[in-house]
């Protein structure tokens, strides 16, 4: 009920936890609708009551300040109310994508040896799988959420975090593979997350009169971040979609409801595919505002759904350890370009040579950022976080360059990263898991450029010698062993892969 909005609304870095600003919202304005599942609307007064009994009964089970809680599952209310009932505990959140695959669902648990799990069993068959393998059972409390608990005996003891201030404690941690292809946690702070929500709800001018298509995961950072928190801390409404359909998010536009829609590359692609489809335009009912991220976005595709939707599409830039946007398109001075837009306030960006010396306007190095946006450090990892951060700047591992108008470009990404339907693909995990099989004697995986800025993962295979793998042996074999965006698409076999003396295979040399 927006009705009763005066306008009003919280001002930026005021907070401690990312629970605070549904707690602001729903002490002035409990009525006004925050979170949507299917046909059930909760508001803000719902959803911060929901949330503290749902720190009750995770409480009641042990988990307290400093320990690891690992959510498995896809968006729904279980998912967001698990974030913010960790925050009113203190505990860590560890979202994780029920998509996954069970070797890698379970990598990631006996890295961060949580003490209990929840997994979201309404929205997620995958979540009801994982879950039952690891002994999950109905709790009466969570019956309205469908969701399960498992607690695991095997916890690592919680983190003693109270002498720091409670803004720079871990808030929530997210898990990327990294390039060595062991996952690696990302620890995020309250002042990580409520810093980019802030200026994510900011920037989209964002009011309780807003109803937002929540479709990217509360797994990713994008997800989490810009888009959930984002949007709670401006009074906007999210509607929880487990996972993207083109016809479903079709029919919410063209319905008339949805006003801001978030979304990688490739969802943009194939809902303008779906309207070629059926043979008539878009009507874009009341969307103001376009964002893109997690992949670069193909300007081709840009200028394509600017028309279909008569509205821009902004493009950003960030990454999991900045919490993660570091850049964006202003919204009310548009780009027609490839521009991934101004740094955010309160972020400072440089760009460094290879002897490490800042560089002027329009040089391409590698971008460094310094700012309240920046990750706590990698849990467990001391030495790979000082290998990234000095304590001042991050270095990213892209490449880009700052026009004189402040404007950042991308211009290369790390080296080897593969970005698929705006997920990260690392070559090492990837290979590591194809040469698990017999028949192969060498792997090499690369990105290659596929339709709509998206990318394919093609691998490259030396066999063994004597032996002759296909590649549907192969595809079978990495089935259980890699969540789908990570598995590759084509498969190209040669008698012998380009290597140097050492035995290093160049990549650069492969063709195809």
């Amino acid at each position: 009920m927006t009705e009763t909005w005066d306008g009003s609304r919280p001002a930026t870095d005021i907070f401690a936890s990312i629970a605070d600003p549904v707690a602001w919202w729903a002490e002035r304005y409990p009525a006004i609708p925050a979170l949507a599942e299917g046909e059930r609307v909760m508001s803000y007064g719902e959803a911060d009551a929901r949330s503290t009994r749902l720190a009750a009964t995770l409480a009641e089970r042990g988990l307290a300040a400093g320990d690891r809680f690992y959510i498995v599952g896809e968006n729904g209310f279980a998912t967001a109310l698990s974030v913010l009932a960790a925050a009113k505990l203190g505990a860590w959140a560890i979202p994780i994508n029920a998509r996954l695959s069970s070797g890698e669902i379970d990598a990631i648990r006996d890295h961060a040896r949580p003490k209990l799990a929840l997994y979201t069993d309404s929205v997620s068959d995958e979540a009801t799988a994982h879950g039952a393998r690891h002994g999950a059972a109905p709790v009466a409390e969570l019956d309205d959420l469908g969701a399960t608990l498992a607690a695991f005996g095997d916890a690592d003891p919680a983190v003693d975090e109270s002498g720091e201030d409670p803004a720079d404690r871990v808030a929530v941690m997210i898990y990327t593979s990294g390039t060595t292809g062991k996952p690696k946690g990302v620890m995020l702070t309250h002042r990580n997350l409520l810093f980019i929500g802030a200026r994510s709800g900011d920037s989209r001018r964002v009011t309780p009169g807003d109803r937002i298509y929540g479709v990217l995961p509360i797994s990713h950072v994008f997800g989490l971040a810009s888009v959930y928190l984002g949007n709670m801390y401006m009074g906007g409404r999210v509607d929880l979609i487990p996972r993207f359909s083109a016809e479903h998010a079709l029919a919410a536009i063209e319905g008339g409801a949805i006003s801001l829609f978030n979304g990688v590359p490739q969802m943009y692609a194939r809902i303008l595919e779906l309207t070629t489809i059926r043979g008539r335009a878009l009507n874009p009912g009341r969307i103001r505002y376009l964002s893109s991220g997690g992949a670069p976005l193909d300007l081709g595709l840009k200028r394509r759904v600017e028309a279909a939707f008569g509205v821009p599409l902004h493009n950003g830039y960030g990454m999991t350890e900045t919490a993660p946007t570091i850049s964006v398109t202003d919204i009310d001075r548009p780009r027609d370009d490839d521009t991934v837009g101004e740094i955010i306030p309160d972020v400072q960006v440089r760009i460094v040579g290879d002897d490490g010396g800042a560089l002027p306007t329009d040089m391409v190095g590698e971008i460094q950022v310094s700012g309240p946006l920046v990750m706590k450090g990698y849990y467990k990892a001391p030495g790979e976080t000082a290998a990234v951060h000095d304590g001042l700047w991050f270095k990213t591992g892209d490449l880009g360059r700052l026009n004189a108008d402040g404007l950042l470009y991308v211009v290369g990404r790390r080296k080897e990263l593969i970005i698929r339907s705006g997920f990260n693909v690392y070559p090492p995990e990837v290979e590591a898991a194809i040469t698990l099989h017999p028949d192969v004697g060498l792997c090499a995986v690369v990105g290659r450029p596929a339709r709509d800025g998206n990318e394919e993962v093609v691998a490259f295979i030396q066999p063994v010698q004597g032996r002759t793998p296909s590649a549907a042996d192969l595809a079978a074999f990495v089935a259980d062993k890699l969540s789908a965006y990570k598995r590759p698409g084509r498969w190209e076999f040669r008698d012998s892969l380009p290597a140097t003396a050492a035995g290093k295979i160049l990549k650069h040399k492969l063709d195809g």
